[in-house]
Formats: C-alpha cells, structure tokens, sequence
C-alpha cells in the first residue's frame, strides 16, 4: 500500500507528521506523495479540505484519513496520541471505505468565460457593496428572486461547517442531496424569499442567474477567485465521490453531538 501524509505547518502536526512517517516506514508501507492510494491528513478540518483540493484530480482513486491535532473535527477520525493503533488499522485494511457525494459547479461569466470547480463542503455567492438580486431555479423551473447578502450552496457533509452558521440544516454524509442557505435575505411586503433552507434530490440541479450588472465574490471550499461578472452559476451533485477509509469513519451523530452541543466523546 502507498501513503502520503498532508498536514498544516503547527508545532504540534509535524510532531505527530515526525511519528507517523517513522513508524509507516518501520511497518512496511510505501511513502509514495504522487500516487498515493491512502492520503493521511494530519491537522483539522481545514487541512482535509487542502488534501482534498491537492488530490483532487486523482479522488477516485485514493481514500483518506484524518488525524486531528487540535479540536475534534467532522473529517478527522484519529487523535494525534493514537498514531499506533492508526498504523496498525492501515496494516489490516482490507480497502474498504465510506463515499460521500461532491458539488460540482460549473461558472459561466459574463464575458463568456467558463470554470468548473469541485467542492467537498460549499461553493458561497455573495456581491461585493451592495445587496445581491438573483434568480433561483429548480431542474430550469424559476423557484424564486432573492435578495439579501448571498446564497450557501452545501453538500451533507459541509452542512454542519458555513452553512450550520447560515441556518441550513443538518444533513447525514450519507444522503445524496444538495441543499440551498439564503445569507441574511430580504423579507418585507414587497420582496419574499422562501426564507427557509432548500434542499433538492441528487438528480435535480440549481441554477443562480444574477439580475444587476457589477462583480461577484465567489467561493468553493477554501477558494476565493477573483471578482468578475458572472452570467449563471450550476451547482449539482458531482459524478465523482470523496471516500474515506473505513477504519472509524462513523457516529455522524455522536460527532454532532460532541462539537455542538457538548456531549463528552
């Protein structure tokens, strides 16, 4: 089996980064950092997210885990004082893993440039000085106009990252659904939202069309692009799938429980 390890620059990751490439090489296993089959991720939830964008392009084809060295996070199965007991779970693997579903994104600008991105938790639009005015629609069918500050676009598992802050709803990793947050909208006598969190089938996409002329700040997980006008903006569940090693990957639910309500783990 081939490895690699990513982690963020703290004291206490490359500490943990030192063990656990010793003790990898010790048990055998191939440090491979171009062609890994299993991509350990040592840090928090931000690092897994960095992982997942640096191997995206080959995601089919590893699996990760995650080793957290701070508070306990939604990706992150392992802590940094269960380095042995991690080596001796990846020496029994048996390959098999859990998938959850991606958001695909798909940009098409103004002046007739595209993008396509993918993202493991949400893509975010937001119009820079003012209020933003967008069309919503639903499989083409025009759901709504909104207006507010911007719109969260999440798969289930970003549901409990922005958009748990936005009011969106927490949704299990395991289902296949997408699910729309509205930022601060406008709801008045004159202009209506839902003013509720959608959330949609796997097989039916979204499309946000701006109404006013102007720039866009547009995220994808971690990315910021540049401001630029922007024609429409098509979010569906992607075709392709994150999957993580089975080894601990579970108690969705326990995890809630712990990071935000305050259960002991």
């Amino acid at each position: 089996m081939k490895v690699t390890i990513f982690a963020n620059g703290s004291a206490k990751s490359q500490r943990v980064v030192t063990e656990l490439h010793q003790k990898l090489v010790a048990a055998g296993f191939d440090i491979d950092n171009q062609h890994p089959d299993i991509v350990l991720s040592v840090g928090g939830d931000g690092t897994l997210l960095s992982a997942f964008h640096h191997y995206s392009q080959m995601v089919d084809q590893v699996r990760f885990v995650g080793v957290h060295t701070g508070h306990l996070g939604f990706y992150t199965d392992w802590r940094d004082y269960e380095i042995d007991q991690l080596v001796d779970g990846l020496l029994r693997d048996n390959g098999q893993s859990v998938t959850y579903p991606l958001l695909s994104v798909e940009v098409t600008y103004a002046d007739g440039g595209t993008d396509a991105y993918l993202a493991l938790n949400e893509s975010t639009l937001k119009k820079l000085g003012s209020t933003m005015v967008v069309d919503v629609y639903i499989q083409d069918e025009l759901f709504e106009r909104f207006r507010g500050d911007g719109l969260c676009i999440s798969t289930p598992t970003g549901s409990t990252a922005y958009n748990k802050s936005v009011g969106g709803a927490v949704i299990h990793p395991r289902l296949d659904a997408l699910q729309m947050a509205e930022i601060a909208s406008i709801n008045n006598r004159v202009f209506r939202t839902l003013g509720s969190p959608v959330i949609v089938a796997p097989y039916e996409k979204i499309t946000v069309r701006p109404q006013q002329q102007g720039n866009f700040l547009f995220t994808a997980d971690q990315l910021d692009t540049q401001p630029r006008p922007i024609e429409k903006i098509c979010y569906s569940i992607a075709n392709r799938r994150i999957a993580f090693a089975q080894h601990r990957h579970n108690r969705f639910w326990k995890r809630v429980g712990t990071s935000f309500i305050g259960l002991d783990e």
